[in-house]
C-alpha cells in the first residue's frame, strides 16, 4: 500500500532518483517543478522541457483523478548507448485500466472529460510504457532523450 504523500522538497540532481508521492494536485505541481529542474541540468531543450512537463503533468494528474490520489512519481536521470535523458515512472494501485489500447485512443475518457490525457501523454514522449492489472493498479513510464 502506498502511504499518503508528505511534501519533499529536496533539490533535484541529475545523478539521482527522486521518488515524489502524488496524493494531490500541489504533488502534481511539484512533480512537474522537478522534472523540469532535472531536464535543464541535463541539457534538454526548452521545447523539450515544456513538452515532457505537460506529458509528466496528465500522467501525474491521472494518479490523482483516477487513483484517488494514491500513488508516486519517480524521475531519474539516466545514460545509454552514451546519451543522457530523463525516466519517469508514475505508480499507482488505483482501479486500473481495463483496455489499455481503448484507453490510449484519442477522445477515450472514464471521467467526462475530452479524453486527451493518457494518448495526448503518449504523443509528446520519445518512450511510453504501460501496464495495468485491473483491481491493482496501472504503472507508466515515460522516457526521453537529449537531441545531440
Amino acid at each position: 500500500m502506498i502511504k499518503k504523500p508528505q511534501l519533499n522538497n529536496k533539490p533535484v540532481k541529475p545523478d539521482n532518483s527522486n521518488l515524489i508521492p502524488i496524493a494531490n494536485f500541489e504533488n502534481v505541481i511539484l512533480g512537474r517543478q522537478r522534472v523540469r529542474e532535472m531536464m535543464n541540468s541535463l541539457g534538454f531543450s526548452l521545447l523539450d522541457q515544456t513538452r515532457i512537463v505537460t506529458a509528466v503533468s496528465e500522467l501525474a494528474r491521472n494518479i490523482v483523478v483516477h487513483a484517488g490520489g494514491c500513488g508516486e512519481m519517480i524521475i531519474s536521470a539516466i545514460e545509454k548507448n552514451n546519451k543522457k535523458g530523463i525516466e519517469c515512472i508514475f505508480k499507482d494501485q488505483g482501479k486500473g485500466i481495463a483496455d489499455v489500447n481503448m484507453a490510449l485512443q484519442k477522445g477515450f475518457s472514464t471521467s467526462n472529460s475530452l479524453g486527451l490525457g493518457l494518448s495526448g501523454a503518449k504523443n509528446l514522449c520519445q518512450e511510453f510504457e504501460i501496464n495495468s492489472v485491473v483491481g491493482k493498479g496501472t504503472q507508466v513510464t515515460i522516457r526521453e532523450w537529449v537531441k545531440r
